[in-house]
């Protein structure tokens, strides 16, 4: 009989992100101690389907970012919902799987990250680290995240919101007379700078809005702020603690999907970041607050710019920080005296405290 925790890694996807999902997950399953847990694979092809992996070839071309792929299995998964145990079944034999103590969602972006995944293991009474449904809505979608951190009092970038049925609408020149140039286009509904343009002309302008809309229904356009980027990561359910504050020194145009997640020679980390006392305990206030503000639990990486006057404007909450070995949140912790492997088991811990609140709410009326 072992005492070991059972721990699912659901990782891969249908989103844009597949591939950095697939980092993430290498770098749990290297960091995570086999003395506590247990670990299951479940790997999300490209389509949809789920796959349940080994632990020695769940991944093709592992040590290649640029070419990692997830290893499909024979072995699908299917899951019931409302069971309080062996709430997962192999699909192809109808066999259940052990139940698992807590899943640790690594689904990056779209139906990952957005409360879609997260509401799927509520329903089936699987604890899961990281935010909430609410939460993980909310910070996905950045013209709702802009709107309530305005309610809150966090200062943010100006910006227009442009839905699909309004992109004919929407003209260059009444965009640059509001935003200036240069200005950004960004999907709502996307993370790690996909689909992401920064534009100075009128053709960057319409070839912009031509792939923003590739990606979502709804686009934001987002004025430039001239000033240092900023990052700082969260962690805790109703008492939130923030990380040492880093900086991000991009070698590009801007902090890009290729820099933040392939070229690990295309930004630098300066950690701790070159602030005084007192800008540095501002801006972990600050990212504690936005993270209260936007209903998050157990983790996220807040982005912030700093402009020259020292003012600072919050970027956007990621709820599901990468976990490559280049990203900003893991690395921001170590410094700040939590590593890697000891990061995972607070995760893990927050995750089954509020799946345990949540058990004592009451579901029906006496």
């Amino acid at each position: 009989m072992t005492n070991k925790r059972r721990v699912g890694i659901i990782f891969g996807g249908k989103s844009a992100e597949h591939e950095v999902s697939l980092q993430s997950a290498k770098n749990i399953v290297d960091a995570i101690d086999p003395e506590k847990y247990e670990v299951t694979l479940l790997g999300i092809d490209k389509e949809g389907k789920w796959h349940i992996n080994d632990q020695s070839h769940y991944l093709l071309n592992k040590e290649n970012p640029k070419l990692i792929q997830l290893n499909k299995s024979n072995d699908h998964v299917a899951i019931i919902p409302g069971e309080t145990d062996h709430q997962l079944i192999n699909a192809n034999g109808n066999v259940e799987l052990d139940q698992l103590d807590v899943i640790f969602p690594i689904v990056h972006g779209t139906l990952g990250e957005d409360g879609s995944l997260q509401g799927m293991l509520r329903l089936a009474n699987i604890p899961y680290v990281g935010t909430n449904v609410l939460g993980s809505a909310v910070c996905m979608d950045k013209d709702i995240a802009k709107r309530l951190m305005k309610d809150a009092g966090i200062s943010v970038a100006e910006s227009i919101t442009v839905k699909r049925r309004e992109k004919d609408r929407i003209h260059f020149d009444q965009v640059k007379e509001k935003l200036g140039i240069p200005f950004f286009i960004k999907p709502a509904n996307q993370g790690s700078s996909v689909g992401v343009s920064k534009v100075n002309t009128e053709e960057e302008f319409k070839e912009g809005i031509r792939e923003a809309f590739a990606y979502d229904h709804k686009v934001l356009l987002e004025e430039n702020i001239e000033g240092r980027e900023l990052e700082c990561s969260v962690l805790g359910n109703d008492d939130p603690i923030a990380s040492t504050p880093g900086e991000i020194l991009p070698q590009g145009e801007f902090y890009s999907y290729e820099t933040k997640y392939i070229d690990e020679s295309g930004a630098l980390l300066e950690a701790p970041a070159n602030l005084n006392e007192e800008e540095m305990e501002c801006m972990k206030k600050t990212a504690v607050h936005a993270f209260k503000a936007l209903e998050c639990e157990g983790m996220a990486r807040v982005d912030f710019f700093m402009k020259k006057d020292g003012t600072l404007v919050l970027n956007e909450i990621n709820t599901l920080p990468g976990f490559t070995k280049i990203s900003m949140y893991p690395k921001l912790w170590e410094i700040s005296g939590i590593p890697y492997s000891e990061l995972i088991d607070r995760l893990i811990e927050l995750a089954i405290d509020r799946y345990e609140q949540d058990a004592q709410l009451k579901s029906s009326i006496d």
